[in-house]
């Protein structure tokens, strides 16, 4: 169906014109009326992840996606029709999310076109709140089978040649069998074999060579050689030899496939996802895992947390940031009533929602790894693999064919054609190839039984290249826990109380957190307008009379005769400075020895939005060395990393995933830490829970032994493939020999890897046991 797409429109030589795909189809086929029930609007609203007035998101389960060219073909849907935005392919769980204008196109017709172009996405209504069972490509079991079939009765046939006893079947039946054998071998070659056609010829298309382009030519050459020797010479030819090959081959290409996708492609983070809800159970909070949210349950979100699933909005005023799901900073105002979407953020006064839809984290876990939200990445390691795969390839076919000009030029055709294959087959790169993504798959792995969450493997590479840590203070170094508030003033009534207890319930701020749990057992009053100023404080406005909450600065008071050692917190009504409270921040326990420990890694810097009164207490926990920069803006810190950057270093940076946020994203890897895990920013590469801050330098640390372990894998697979060319150019090996140590390498890369890297992080203290 795609090839007739294409040839109507002339678009045969599409991969050469990857930026000029053409109209999908110039005439339009029957009127399909399947697809009407896609007109309704309630069944729109309930399979769509995202809408607003001009566009709509929605992610499909298209069962037939299944190659390079599938992914060209979903990924160019915007070429096809101008109402198309972008589509997305996620080509492990065979998903495409598609954004469209929706005056432009509709959804039936979306769905249409899919159909028409050969992807029907499958669309289950009953089980649309569900997870959709996926179905697996079986085409590889199928040919695997053909070739095992095939195999084990061509070596039946050939059992007499194995044991030198052929003269005794006669002429005939020698012929018959051999003739039985090409016979069996006609399905092992047009079709087990297809797969690795296609790739080789795909790649030269593409002008480049891939791991399957020798293996092509091998299998090629062996059925080409065997036609002439059994029809020409009158002998055995190496039907049975091609027979396993391509079973084995297969064999090793199933469990590559079946453990490359569920280990190294591991992209599914909601089995261990640190996202929480805040929710409201007869007027008293409690924050769950979002796995236990249902539909109906009332929560609350405040300022800067997003909103964890399509929810309605019950109280409060919702100002809504959607540029985590669209790229769009502006807010977006919604009125009590209003449908809002999950991944919108609140900008402003925590909201009272009721759950319309069951929360999905595997849909956050999309926005997060979002490519709008991608840093340039540099991926040495997986980079320089790719580039050896590619000039490892050439050498092998320059080697066989050398052996095979060797041996033909010697008057031995018959080991000529051996050794060509043999070296053919024996040096593919598959273990080269594998060992990157599995090591750093495992340790990925690793470092999320850690309570460590990496937004991708490659940030693992990043990571191996700091040398320079910036720690945000307030919330990072500081624990909630450990904090000790003192107030000192006018006395504060039970109204004024309530009051500061409403505004600070409405801020995820650490100090309006410490507050909060100081004015324990007071009953919060209900504030409509808290404004919340990063790096100042909070207003709002009770009574007609304005209160402030926050820096002396920011409420007009004096600086005079004021405690060192702690964070200030004034309390101003109408300008009236009433007194302040003094937070004395407790550090996280052990993390001077965590800073020390850092140290000898890389230099440690440290930046705060509040003021320097903490400096000398600081300074005595951490030493000279540490680097310290107080009353920070947001894009203070922003300005602070970028320096750092163009100076030439490699940045990580420790926020708490709010006031930091673009200075997580300006690093080069950006961990949010989080104790109430209610938020994160799609800023940050990793998650961190606060309680595990204490393992951070043993995960740097890791990350460098990841790499050491890929390049020992690198040095594991060119000693195998060394070992094998200098048998296999001397003819000693069969093609079917090497074909059953092809996988085998992959095998050992696999093992290698996986052990070292369990075997090290449970030395490190990273695992509680090995395996």
């Amino acid at each position: 169906m795609v090839y007739e797409v294409l040839s109507e429109n002339e678009l045969c030589s599409y991969y050469d014109i990857a930026e000029n795909p053409g109209i999908s189809q110039k005439t339009k086929q029957g009127k399909d009326n399947r697809f009407d029930y896609l007109d309704d609007q309630d069944i729109i609203n309930k399979l769509v992840d995202f809408k607003n007035e001009d566009e709509i998101h929605i992610t499909f389960f298209i069962p037939l996606i299944h190659c390079a060219s599938c992914i060209w073909l979903l990924e160019n849907l915007h070429k096809l029709h101008a109402g198309i935005v972008s589509g997305r392919v996620d080509f492990i769980k065979k998903k495409v999310q598609v954004k469209y204008h929706q005056q432009h196109i509709s959804l039936k017709e979306l769905v249409q076109l899919l159909s028409r172009i050969g992807y029907e996405p499958s669309i289950n209504l009953a089980d649309s709140d569900k997870k959709k069972p996926e179905i697996s490509d079986k085409n590889l079991i199928k040919k695997l089978a053909v070739a095992g079939f095939c195999f084990g009765n061509m070596m039946l046939f050939s059992l007499p040649e194995y044991f030198a006893e052929a003269e005794l079947l006669g002429d005939g039946f020698k012929k018959t069998f051999n003739y039985l054998n090409v016979f069996l071998a006609l399905p092992v070659f047009f079709y087990a074999a297809t797969d690795y056609y296609r790739s080789a010829w795909l790649s030269i298309r593409n002008q480049a060579v891939n791991m399957d382009v020798p293996i092509a030519i091998g299998i090629i050459t062996l059925f080409g050689y065997s036609l002439f020797d059994i029809f020409a010479l009158g002998n055995e030819g190496y039907m049975d030899t091609l027979g396993g090959l391509l079973f084995f081959l297969l064999i090793g290409k199933y469990y590559q496939q079946k453990t490359y996708d569920t280990l190294s492609f591991d992209r599914d983070y909601k089995s261990y996802f640190p996202i929480a809800v805040t929710k409201v159970v007869r007027d008293r909070e409690e924050v769950i895992p979002l796995i236990k949210l249902q539909v109906g349950d009332i929560i609350k979100v405040r300022n800067e947390e997003l909103i964890p699933a399509d929810s309605i909005l019950l109280e409060g005023e919702a100002y809504i940031d959607y540029s985590f799901v669209t790229g769009e900073e502006v807010p977006v105002a919604k009125q009590k009533g209003e449908l809002i979407y999950a991944g919108g953020r609140q900008k402003g006064n925590a909201l009272t929602l009721t759950v319309q839809k069951s929360p999905s984290q595997g849909y956050l876990t999309d926005l997060w790894n979002n490519e709008s939200f991608e840093k340039d990445k540099m991926q040495d390691l997986a980079s320089l693999a790719n580039r050896i795969s590619g000039k490892f390839t050439f050498t092998v076919i320059f080697i066989a064919i050398l052996a095979f000009a060797y041996w033909a030029y010697a008057g031995q055709v018959s080991t000529a054609v051996l050794a060509f294959t043999s070296v053919l087959i024996i040096t593919c790169p598959c273990a080269l190839a594998m060992s990157t993504p599995f090591t750093l798959g495992n340790t990925l792995r690793v470092f999320g039984q850690g309570k460590f969450y990496l937004k991708n493997a490659q940030v693992i590479e990043r990571l191996a290249r700091v040398d320079t840590v910036v720690f945000d203070k307030t919330g990072t170094l500081t624990d909630p826990a450990r904090a000790s508030v003192t107030y000192t003033g006018e006395a504060l009534s039970e109204e004024t109380k309530s009051l500061i207890k409403g505004m600070v319930a409405q801020s995820t701020h650490a100090l309006s957190n410490r507050i909060n749990s100081w004015l324990e057992g007071v009953q919060g009053l209900s504030i409509s307008q808290v404004l919340e100023i990063p790096g100042k404080g909070l207003e709002a406005t009770y009574k007609g009379q304005s209160i402030r909450l926050g820096s002396a600065t920011f409420v007009g008071a004096s600086m005079e005769n004021l405690p060192s050692g702690g964070n200030l917190v004034f309390v101003a009504i109408e300008e009236q400075v009433l007194g302040y409270f003094f937070i004395l921040s407790g550090l996280r326990e052990g993390i001077a020895e965590v800073v020390e420990e850092i140290q000898g890694q890389a230099s440690v810097h440290l930046l705060s939005g509040d003021q320097d009164h903490e400096r000398e207490n600081l300074q005595l926990t951490f030493g000279q060395d540490v680097l310290m920069n107080f009353n920070q803006s947001p894009k203070d810190k922003l300005a602070y990393i970028k320096d750092l950057n163009q100076s030439g270093v490699q940045t990580l940076m420790v926020g708490d995933g709010l006031n930091d946020a673009g200075a997580l994203k300006e690093s080069q890897v950006g961990i949010a830490l989080t104790d109430r895990i209610t938020n994160f920013s799609p800023a940050s590469d990793a998650i961190m829970d606060a309680a595990m801050v204490q393992k951070l330098p043993r995960f740097l640390q890791f990350a460098k032994t990841s790499r050491n372990i890929i390049k020992a894998s690198f040095g594991l697979s060119f000693t195998y493939n060394a070992f094998g060319v200098f048998f296999a150019v001397q003819g000693l090996v069969s093609p079917v020999f090497c074909a059953i140590l092809m996988p085998i390498s992959s095998i050992s890369v696999v093992v290698f890897t996986t052990v070292t890297t369990n075997y090290l992080a449970y030395k490190r203290g990273l695992k509680p046991q090995i395996w």
